[in-house]
């Protein structure tokens, strides 16, 4: 009589609550059953993806935007020969504003991710989060741009909770902890830090200057052990700073982030920095020292005596954004960080976390 109590009992009670997890815009998702199908608010997580599992981008992902052929057409290249398949997954629009949110839900995917703040749909649009969850799509954020050193390993945590790929994940975690304390461990005797200039998509506009402060790339800045000059000017993510102020200010660092490549290196007209995956030496170096000679820039005592340099802006959107934090600390403190080779830990993170191989050129100096 009892075990048929107990088996009834069993039979009638209730289902258990579906997985969930907290997202990093701290909201409480419950997960769909499957992920067979996915959506990108940025093409460029493809990278992200591929860090859990070299063929969640060639299985799953049936939608995206098209910032990654656009604004990473290197990057791009290289992932279209991995993956032959990729021109055919459709494309959501160019933008957050262009977005279909129509064609998004005629996919029927289960998962879309989003960035909290990108180039896509974003925590701001509720919207696009309420269609698609009215439709039965789950909707997830990350954040490898907005404070992507506080927000990476918790992106990628995420992603492995709802891609069923924690192992992955924490593997990579491990990895992105290892290379960061190298740079922490290096700065622990230092009292007192270079100041530094950096200008954001250098040649982008004929102006001067646009800068990151506060998140995004500015922390990379920061992590480095760097003094930024614009901290103080600038109380947003972003702004611009006069040639006056740096001319007054002569930070004794001077970073650009680049975002050229060997298509826009070709005009005469372009102070854009050739930087990134397809990007050769030569090219990179040639576009770098044409953007030096820019009225101003090329009267910053940095440039003169040599302290100047250029990082790729695409780390601004990356994982691997741990990279460039250590080139910019070996950029600043030469001696402390003799032995530390970010060329090195590059190579690791493609050879072991990413399905195409290392080719271009991600961060140049001055000569």
């Amino acid at each position: 009589m009892r075990q048929r109590l107990l088996l009834l009992s069993f039979l009638f009670a209730p289902l258990s609550q579906a997985a969930t997890l907290t997202d990093l815009a701290g909201r409480t998702v419950p997960l769909p059953a499957k992920v067979e199908r996915i959506i990108l608010g940025e093409g460029r997580m493809l990278a992200s993806l591929a860090i859990l599992d070299r063929e969640l981008p060639r299985q799953r992902v049936v939608g995206m935007l098209g910032d990654f052929e656009q604004l990473d057409p290197g990057g791009y290249a290289q992932y279209r020969q991995v993956y032959p398949g990729l021109d055919r997954v459709a494309r959501l629009g160019r933008s957050g504003q262009s977005f279909s949110v129509e064609e998004a839900i005629r996919l029927q995917p289960q998962l879309a991710i989003f960035s909290l703040r990108g180039h896509g749909p974003d925590a701001g649009d509720q919207a696009t989060l309420q269609r698609l969850s009215k439709a039965g799509i789950t909707v997830i954020y990350v954040d490898f741009t907005k404070e992507p050193l506080k927000n990476t390993e918790a992106s990628i945590r995420v992603l492995g909770q709802a891609l069923g790929k924690e192992k992955a994940a924490a593997q990579y975690i491990a990895f992105y902890r290892e290379e960061m304390a190298k740079v922490s461990r290096g700065l622990a005797a230092v009292t007192r830090k270079p100041t530094v200039f950096l200008e954001s998509r250098v040649g982008l506009s004929g102006g001067c200057c646009e800068t990151i402060t506060h998140g995004m790339l500015g922390s990379f800045v920061e992590a480095a052990g760097g003094d930024n000059i614009a901290s103080a000017l600038v109380p947003g993510s972003h702004g611009t700073v006069s040639l006056e102020y740096l001319l007054q200010k002569q930070p004794q660092v001077y970073i650009g982030t680049g975002i050229g490549n060997p298509q826009t290196a070709q005009q005469a007209n372009s102070a854009r920095i050739a930087l990134g995956a397809g990007v050769d030496a030569a090219t990179a170096q040639a576009s770098f020292k044409k953007a030096l000679t820019r009225t101003g820039i090329a009267q910053l005592n940095a440039v003169q005596q040599g302290r100047a340099f250029a990082v790729s802006h695409q780390f601004n959107y990356s994982a691997a954004n741990v990279v460039a934090v250590q080139a910019m600390a070996k950029w600043l403190y030469p001696a402390q960080f003799r032995q530390l080779d970010p060329q090195a830990t590059l190579s690791r993170f493609y050879q072991r976390f990413q399905p195409v191989a290392l080719n271009g050129t991600f961060w140049v100096e001055a000569r």
